[in-house]
């Protein structure tokens, strides 16, 4: 009879990277909430007739992370959708996905790039899932977001503070 995985090893991709015993860093998923969902289709029914044209999708993605008590994160993932037909809004739908996140045994330099890569990383999956539901649930066939690099999102951000922290020191 074969073993059953270490619901802890690395290779996993469970929410406990590795337990916080003998100062080995972890991360830990507490809890995870939708704070705000919103879908709107101002012109259906209209909107929901056949097209001869897909419509074009236009999606914002952000991340935002903020301490709650000692190693305890509250990590936000901003999805917002609108797609159009030339001027005409087909539906416009906003998430709002938060979990709270146990960061533990990180060295200090690690802590943002887990709270704003591998938190979101985390949390994306079910994001995701909602918004397909949600455009699906409003009458259009689902809405499936692609991967997100969330390395890359962190990086562009990252070089965005320095630029404008160099104008402001200027």
């Amino acid at each position: 009879m074969a073993d059953a995985p270490d619901k802890n090893s690395p290779g996993n991709g469970g929410a406990a990277a590795q337990k916080g015993s003998g100062g080995q860093p972890s991360l830990n998923i507490l809890a995870q909430y939708i704070k705000d969902l919103s879908f709107e289709s101002p012109n259906a029914p209209s909107a929901l007739k056949p097209r001869d044209k897909a419509p074009g999708i236009s999606i914002n993605v952000n991340v935002n992370a903020n301490p709650i008590a000692g190693k305890d994160f509250d990590v936000h993932l901003t999805i917002t959708a609108k797609a159009e037909v030339d001027k005409d809004v087909l539906f416009n739908v906003e998430l709002v996905y938060g979990g709270v996140f146990r960061v533990d045994g990180f060295p200090q330099e690690h802590v943002l790039p887990v709270l704003f890569i591998e938190c979101p990383r985390l949390l994306f999956p079910f994001a995701r899932h909602i918004i397909a539901d949600a455009t699906r649930n409003g009458g259009f066939p689902p809405l499936m977001l692609e991967p997100i690099d969330f390395a890359q999102m962190f990086q562009q951000r990252v070089a965005e503070e320095q630029a404008r922290a160099k104008v402001q020191t200027s």
